[in-house]
């Protein structure tokens, strides 16, 4: 049996979906789980019930501090071990993210994925089209341009949906992929072409009024998360996240979705 973390998420339904689309008996875990899923809290060791688990999709925690995901990967882990699981699919970060204020939390767990003792695969996963879409704000009353701090600098995005369909395709078939290390990324695109798709124009704001802008008019984001979102912004601006590769579209075996289609659907959902 496949079990996929995080199952109610983004990333763990699709990637739970693409399998049992290819009719392969999967199963999800979650905090709050739904029906026929496991039950897993991350923050409550006794509950990482993983018996008879032949492979474990560990999709990221990362949405607390560093010390916070790294726990509870550990966590994760060390159920891993005690229970037998066959191999470990972990969804990492790109290696060009090295420098993100979120990367840490991720090698921090491929250091624990590699010493755990059990064969294991890392996906380092390129940065959402979604997300890069959805970061992109719509300025003027009519919502008559897109603005962001990326200036001309690209990103190369990948659709979620890809993203799942490769883990999906390693948890499948584990040992073809044993002690691999994947950098799935997609084709660079910058935030003035996806105001070209919407035909609008774009305008670059710098990077401190874009803090600015997160700390005082975005509602709801956690300590974290203002410094995370700029390293992305800062890092896309400057030139860091735009290698493309071979690594995703190689797995597949097919082209990837277009990440311009992605994020400029994603930006338009997000129009006042």
């Amino acid at each position: 049996m496949i079990l996929v973390t995080g199952a109610n998420g983004n990333l763990g339904s699709a990637t739970l979906a693409a399998l049992r689309a290819r009719g392969i008996a999967a199963t999800g875990g979650s905090r709050t789980p739904g029906e026929g899923m496991r039950r897993l809290d991350f923050d409550d060791p006794a509950s990482l019930d993983l018996a008879g688990v032949s492979a474990l999709v560990l999709v990221s925690a990362g949405y607390a501090e560093d010390d916070q995901v790294v726990r509870r990967h550990a966590a994760v882990l060390e159920a891993a071990v005690r229970h037998g699981v066959g191999h470990v699919v972990y969804t990492s970060l790109t290696g060009a993210g090295d420098h993100l204020g979120f990367a840490l939390a991720h090698r921090a767990t491929e250091r624990l994925v590699r010493a755990g003792g059990l064969p294991w695969t890392i996906l380092r996963n390129g940065l959402y089209a979604e997300l890069f879409g959805g970061l992109l704000m719509w300025a003027g009353p009519a919502g008559d341009a897109l603005e962001s701090p990326f200036g001309d600098g690209a990103l190369a995005a990948v659709a979620r949906a890809d993203l799942a369909e490769a883990a999906a395709l390693v948890a499948a078939d584990p040992a073809r992929y044993d002690g691999r290390v994947l950098d799935l990324v997609g084709t660079p695109v910058t935030a003035g072409q996806v105001a070209g798709r919407l035909g609008v124009p774009h305008r670059t704001i710098g990077l401190g009024e874009y803090r600015r802008r997160l700390l005082e008019e975005v509602p709801g984001l956690l300590p974290f998360q203002p410094p995370m979102l700029a390293s992305i912004a800062t890092g896309v601006r400057h030139g860091f996240l735009d290698g493309s590769g071979p690594g995703l579209t190689d797995l597949l075996a097919r082209p990837a979705r277009d990440p311009l289609d992605v994020a400029a659907a994603a930006a338009r959902a997000t129009r006042p």
